[in-house]
């Protein structure tokens, strides 16, 4: 399997989710849709950075 550096718009876009839970999850912010569901959501942002490596065009 051939791994490549994932787009700017896909790596952005894991970094900002990411950013989003921490920030919810250490300084106490309310995120509508996110409380209780901080796991998931910090899966997900690994799940897009991992596909942004493995799949072309992502």
């Amino acid at each position: 399997m051939g791994l490549k550096a994932p787009s700017i718009i896909t790596f952005m876009l894991s970094v900002i989710l990411a950013v989003v839970v921490l920030t919810s999850t250490f300084f106490g912010a309310e995120i509508p849709g996110l409380k209780g569901n901080e796991l998931w959501a910090l899966l997900a942002s690994y799940a897009i950075l991992m596909l942004g490596c493995m799949v072309r065009g992502l």
